[in-house]
């Protein structure tokens, strides 16, 4: 059975509809399940909810995840508060959210101590987080690395493409 992913985003102070992050970490959760893993959504802070983030991470294995996306900005301590509890891979996503267009959540993100990995993703990197979650399910899941290798091809195809079409008009 493939496992789950978790998508968790710290969430900004107003309302869940009005949120910037939403949906950045929706074309995530989109992605993934176009290769046909099963995730969840779930909002989270390392400093609002921290007993429930720990408790989340501690769980997930037994609850059938095999890795964990952590999208945050500013301070960005998501990921690495995750990755403190759990041996699940940690993918940190930092989020564009501050007058420093995200420098300080790519940093705060980057930067964990040895022994508390995270794989840290370009600002606002929602896509390859996906891609990179479904590389690491594909290592015990075929269905998934067959998805993934067509992917792979239909991106092949496409710069193809447009390189006959630039070479056509002339350039």
């Amino acid at each position: 059975m493939t496992k789950k992913v978790a998508v968790i985003f710290g969430g900004s102070s107003g309302t869940l509809a009005d949120d910037p992050d939403l949906p950045l970490v929706k074309k995530t959760v989109s992605l993934l399940r176009e290769f046909g893993i099963e995730t969840e959504m779930h909002v989270m802070s390392a400093h609002r909810t921290p007993k429930e983030a720990c408790a989340f991470a501690e769980n997930a294995r037994a609850d059938g995840f095999g890795v964990i996306i952590a999208a945050a900005g500013k301070a960005a301590h998501l990921a690495g508060v995750l990755a403190a509890h759990t041996t699940l891979p940690v993918i940190g996503i930092p989020i564009k959210a501050s007058v420093l267009e995200g420098m300080d959540a790519l940093l705060s993100i980057v930067q964990m101590p040895r022994g508390i990995p995270v794989a840290t993703m370009a600002i606002d990197g929602v896509e390859n987080a996906a891609i990179l979650a479904a590389q690491i399910l594909s290592v015990c899941d075929e269905n998934v690395a067959c998805k993934l290798d067509a992917a792979k091809r239909n991106m092949t195809a496409d710069v193809l493409q447009k390189d006959i079409e630039l070479q056509e008009i002339g350039y």
